[in-house]
């Protein structure tokens, strides 16, 4: 379980008074996503919305997810989970298969436990994407940077995918 951030709105005015002096940080982290649609236990991902012609569409244009799925250290699903990943993501593209992304990476142990990272782009359908960060709390407050993101199993039948990811963020 993630820990909120235990500042209030006091030590936060106090931490941006300090900004200007506080030199910025660069964080590399690597960690692995598994998505799972399918199955009778651990599904991380449900349909929650669609439009009216989705079911016709070559490319889902139209559905809509919301995720709940581990982030973890390893390629192995029971190795060491590091947090989760928390959105949503829609089908956006009406002519080629890509996904708007919105989700946190909320980080649940170690020197990172509270913090999260948050992820809004375009995510197309190839081997390797990259998307914005755009904001973050705790250790990683106003944060930006890259999420990189690497396809390294995909099960076309249950649509379940492994999804290698290399974030550098920077922040203070």
């Amino acid at each position: 379980m993630a820990y909120c951030v235990k500042e209030g709105a006091e030590e936060v005015d106090e931490w941006f008074d300090k900004l200007p002096y506080v030199k910025q940080k660069v964080t590399k982290l690597h960690f692995f996503f598994h998505d799972r649609f399918a199955g009778k236990h651990n599904i991380t991902a449900v349909r929650v919305a669609h439009g009216p012609d989705t079911d016709k569409s070559p490319t889902s244009f139209g559905l809509v997810f919301i995720m709940d799925g581990p982030l973890t250290e390893r390629m192995n699903p029971t190795s060491k989970e590091l947090g989760r990943a928390q959105g949503l993501y829609a089908f956006s593209g009406q002519h080629e298969l890509s996904l708007l992304m919105s989700f946190n990476l909320v980080f649940t142990t170690g020197e990172f436990n509270g913090s999260t990272l948050t992820v809004l782009g375009r995510n197309p359908a190839v081997l390797h994407r990259e998307m914005p960060i755009v904001g973050g709390s705790g250790v990683f407050r106003m944060a930006r940077g890259v999420a990189s993101a690497k396809l390294r199993s995909f099960n076309m039948t249950t649509g379940n995918a492994l999804i290698e990811y290399n974030v550098v963020v920077m922040h203070y």
